[in-house]
């Protein structure tokens, strides 16, 4: 069974920087991308940063420059570096994984990620 485990939510207050992890044998898998979503309650769930396996990575626009997607595939362990964090930053991040031909697409459209972790939970306060 695919698991997926993040860590590394917290508090933090506005410009301050967090750094979450992702574990999972599926991240060792060359045929999948994996990325980073998020969650605010009662909005929908939105697309953060992708990375293949090879390290191409894309971004959605409103974290670009401010945040970093890396994957070890040695450690099966994605991470998400975020620097310049904003209130609006706030939400339930989670790790997930799916074969796209261009990781980029999901970017836009995630309905084809095949596996999900459980989310933790980033709050930034202004």
């Amino acid at each position: 069974q695919v698991q997926l485990v993040e860590s590394g939510g917290g508090s933090v207050e506005a410009g301050g920087s967090l750094r979450l992890s992702c574990t999972g044998d599926i991240i060792a898998y060359s045929n999948y991308c994996t990325g980073w979503f998020r969650q605010v309650s009662g909005k929908e769930r939105e697309a953060v940063a992708m990375i293949s396996y090879v390290g191409n990575t894309a971004y959605a626009d409103s974290v670009k420059g401010r945040f970093t997607i890396s994957r070890d595939n040695v450690k099966y362990t994605l991470y998400l570096q975020m620097n310049s964090l904003e209130p609006e930053d706030t939400g339930t991040y989670y790790c997930a994984a799916g074969r796209y031909r261009f990781c980029s697409d999901a970017v836009r459209d995630y309905v084809d990620m095949e596996y999900w972790g459980k989310g933790t939970l980033v709050t930034v306060s202004s």
